[in-house]
């Protein structure tokens, strides 16, 4: 059993939840399933007489485009986190993939972001940077950035980002609190 340093101080829940979404996605998974359609279509009704190896690599490529932006939009339509005092678990999309748990030992600090966008990471999704370091971002908007006792950094987009930081400050270890 782990002793809580200050349980009755404690103005938040247990488990603090959060999330993000982006309606804009819906929009490209549209796309994507229209491309699957027309694959389809190609398939079931062709009038093409120019041979089959033509026509076989049409279907497949509308079928392969649609299907990877279908996926590829749908499982970054949201994203949700959830603060235990052990760790912040994120999931995206309705599958909750990809997923990430950041035990809260490793993190060194949490600064709220009042302005994440996209465009500053390279787009929607799990994205990587070398000079950033790693971020999931469903829209643009406010973020929770979380600096890890290794160097690293994770960014979140997340309503409600500053109740998030003072969440995660608050189960932060003592060594790590006097640090911020």
């Amino acid at each position: 059993m782990r002793d809580d340093p200050h349980p009755e101080n404690s103005s938040h829940p247990e488990v603090w939840t959060g999330r993000a979404t982006n309606r804009m996605q819906w929009l490209l998974a549209l796309a994507g399933a229209a491309c699957m359609a027309l694959g389809i279509e190609l398939a079931v009704d062709s009038a093409w007489t120019s041979g089959v190896a033509p026509l076989v690599m049409s279907v497949v490529g509308c079928i392969a485009a649609g299907l990877l932006v279908l996926f590829g939009t749908l499982a970054f339509v949201h994203v949700a986190v959830r603060v235990d005092h052990e760790s912040l678990e994120v999931r995206c999309g309705h599958i909750g993939l990809p997923r990430r748990r950041i035990p809260l030992a490793h993190v060194a600090g949490a600064e709220f972001a009042p302005h994440v966008t996209p465009r500053h990471w390279g787009g929607w999704g799990y994205r990587w940077r070398p000079e950033k370091g790693t971020a999931v971002v469903v829209r643009r908007g406010e973020g929770v950035v979380l600096r890890m006792w290794d160097g690293h950094t994770f960014t979140i987009t997340i309503d409600n980002a500053e109740t998030a930081v003072h969440v995660i400050r608050d189960r932060l270890h003592p060594s790590a609190r006097g640090k911020v």
